[in-house]
C-alpha cells in the first residue's frame, strides 16, 4: 500500500530528504548545471530515493529556492525582537544582501531550470515581499520611516544587489547601496 501524498515522512525519508537538499543547495551555488547524479551520490542515496523525493531537476531547485527564501524571510520575527523596527530592517537587509550574494550560482540553476518553454515558472518572491512589508510597517508605526512604503517599492529601491558581481568584492557596494535605501526610508520619518 503506498504513502499518502499528504502523509508525514518517515524520520528515514525526512532525513534523506533534508540531506538531499543541503548538498544540493552547496552544489547548485557552486555550478547550477551540476548533474543530479551527482547530487544524490554526495548525499548518500540512490537515485530511486532521489527521484522519488525530486522527480526532475526543476522540482529540486524550485523546492530549494521556496526553502532558502523562507528562511530569509524567517528571520524577521526574531529581529524584530532583539532591535528596534528600523535597525531590524537595516539588519535583514544585510541578510538579504548576503542570501543574494552566496546564492547566486542558485539563481543561475533557478534560470535555467525555469527557462524551457511549458516548463514551471518561476516562484515569486511572496515570502521576501511579505517580510519586508512586515519591517516597513513596524518601523512605519515606530516613526523611523517615512510613512507609505510599500513592499514592492523597498524591493524595487534594492534591486541593485542583484546587479552586483558575487564574485568581486560586493560587500562594499551592497552596504552603501544598503545604506542609501535606508537614508531614503528615513527621510521624511515623522521621528527621526
Amino acid at each position: 500500500m503506498g504513502q499518502k501524498k499528504d502523509a508525514p515522512l518517515r524520520s528515514d525519508a525526512q532525513r534523506n530528504r533534508e540531506r538531499i537538499l543541503e548538498v544540493a543547495v552547496a552544489e547548485l551555488t557552486l555550478r547550477p548545471d551540476v548533474p543530479l547524479s551527482v547530487i544524490a551520490r554526495k548525499a548518500c542515496v540512490g537515485q530511486g530515493t532521489f527521484y522519488r523525493n525530486f522527480p526532475h531537476r526543476e522540482s529540486l531547485v524550485l523546492e530549494i529556492y521556496r526553502h532558502e527564501m523562507r528562511q530569509v524571510a524567517d528571520a524577521v520575527p526574531e529581529l524584530l525582537e532583539q532591535l528596534a523596527p528600523d535597525q531590524a530592517l537595516r539588519s535583514w537587509m544585510d541578510r538579504l544582501a548576503e542570501f543574494a550574494m552566496t546564492k547566486a550560482g542558485l539563481a543561475d540553476a533557478i534560470r535555467l531550470a525555469t527557462s524551457t518553454p511549458g516548463g514551471p515558472q518561476k516562484p515569486s518572491p511572496t515570502p521576501l515581499t511579505e517580510a519586508a512589508g512586515l519591517l516597513l510597517r513596524a518601523a512605519e508605526e515606530a516613526g523611523t520611516i517615512r510613512p507609505g512604503v510599500t513592499a514592492d517599492d523597498f524591493i524595487l529601491a534594492i534591486a541593485g544587489l542583484w546587479q552586483l558581481n558575487p564574485h568581486e568584492d560586493w560587500r562594499s557596494p551592497a552596504e552603501r547601496l544598503l545604506n542609501l535605501v535606508m537614508d531614503g526610508l528615513r527621510a521624511g520619518a515623522p521621528r527621526p
